[in-house]
């Protein structure tokens, strides 16, 4: 019988033993658990982070190229309503309620060494104007780039033939490629092709005329300019002449060029302008074949 009760007691010690051992285990496998637990939220973390990441660079990469093509595509400017049309001694008259105190600056010859610098210029005074161009001065890259950014900054771009020839000495071969192939790079350029041709020296023929109306442009002329003689070829000279000619009326159409002496005295002459009265006529309110 005592043998029996050891046994007993024995057996009992060892069941204990062995549920303690089973307490132990268990509670040491439990942090491992957890642990693996923890370990696989943070790689699920950092997994769902670099996701978010890469969906945000693609969609920047995105966005990127979006904006590249935009700025790839020529941009239009906007249409209006024709207010001022071309008289027959080149000036221009309202149509219908339009200020009649008002003038045309043009700029001929662009863009060679001063263009870019008086669209600047005008952009900052707010003084819409005509840049009528010659092929000669936008066979570079960076000639190109320059008429871009004028046009840009909202001025027209008018046709002043490729080569500046005067129109009556060559023949009718010539002057069709002296005005289609500008035409051709202008729009190459800037994305439209022009709606106003002045003819260098303000001589036409009558196939100029012809081929001008069949390209919707507007042939135009000019009521005044002196930057070309030797007494106005200073920058004092030529504001006041610009501003204080008794040429100076309703409708004018300014000449002006691509000059060192204009460009530097180009804000004078639209503050002595305004200082008159004058306004400036937005050469896209100016009715045109284009327009019609």
């Amino acid at each position: 019988m005592k043998r029996w009760l050891q046994t007993l007691g024995l057996f009992a010690m060892l069941l204990v033993l062995a549920a303690c051992a089973e307490d132990t285990q268990n509670a040491q496998s439990e942090p491992v658990e957890e642990e693996e637990k923890a370990e696989e939220t943070e790689e699920q973390k950092d997994s769902s982070q670099e996701s978010r990441e890469e969906e945000a660079q693609t969609k920047e990469e995105e966005e990127s190229t979006e904006s590249d093509k935009e700025s790839e595509e020529p941009q239009q400017k906007e249409s209006l309503e024709p207010m001022y049309e071309l008289t027959n001694v080149w000036s221009l008259k309202p149509v219908g309620d339009a200020e009649e105190k008002a003038v045309l600056l043009t700029i001929d010859d662009a863009p060679d060494n001063y263009g870019l610098e008086m669209a600047k210029t005008l952009k900052e005074l707010n003084a819409p104007a005509i840049f009528f161009v010659n092929g000669h001065f936008i066979n570079s890259d960076e000639e190109k780039a320059a008429l871009k950014e004028i046009y840009d900054m909202g001025f027209e771009i008018g046709n002043h033939t490729y080569t500046h020839a005067k129109l009556d000495t060559i023949s009718q071969e010539q002057q069709k490629s002296e005005i289609l192939e500008l035409n051709q790079v202008i729009e190459e350029v800037v994305g439209e092709k022009p709606k106003f041709f002045r003819a260098p020296h303000g001589v036409n023929t009558d196939y100029s005329k012809s081929l001008a109306a069949e390209e919707n442009m507007l042939l135009m002329n000019w009521s005044y300019g002196y930057d070309w003689n030797a007494e106005y070829q200073s920058e004092e000279a030529i504001a006041d002449i610009m501003v204080n000619t008794n040429l100076l009326g309703n409708g004018s159409n300014l000449l002006m060029h691509d000059r060192e002496w204009t460009a530097k005295a180009l804000d004078d002459i639209v503050k002595g302008l305004r200082d008159k009265g004058y306004t400036l006529i937005d050469p896209d309110t100016i009715k045109t074949p284009a327009s019609e």
